[in-house]
């Protein structure tokens, strides 16, 4: 079977390693981007079969990410989770007219609880 191929897209390095790693443990392949812009070019690139999109970026933050990847047809249906720590409901309800499959708190969820959520959206 083929591996699902997650793109996370975060800008804290320490934050990437540990998704990384735990997704990677879990079987999953995984790639990253640090800013919005190439997380953007990696996602019409890699096709992943999932993306993890952080909002507060380098050069492009997730929301234009977000709306970039909805316009293209092929990244249409692709599941795209918002994970930051902006957990406003303004923000929340942002991330939903944009398109986001999903909108997890980083502070509330540990990596495991995290890859779970992916899960449930690969099947």
């Amino acid at each position: 079977m083929a591996q699902n191929k997650i793109l996370i897209v975060e800008d804290d390095k320490m934050i990437s390693s540990m998704y990384e790693t735990k997704l990677k443990q879990e079987g999953f392949l995984v790639l990253t981007a640090d800013n919005g812009y190439a997380g953007l070019e990696l996602a019409m690139k890699e096709k992943p079969d999932i993306i993890l999109l952080d909002i507060i970026l380098p050069q492009m933050d997730g929301f234009t990410v977000l709306q970039e990847l909805r316009y293209n047809k092929n990244m249409k249906s692709t599941p795209i989770i918002m994970l930051t720590n902006l957990g406003t409901d303004e923000d929340k309800e942002k991330g939903e007219k944009f398109g986001a499959t999903d909108y997890l708190v980083k502070a509330n969820l540990t990596p495991s609880q995290v890859s779970e959520i992916i899960k449930k959206y690969l099947k």
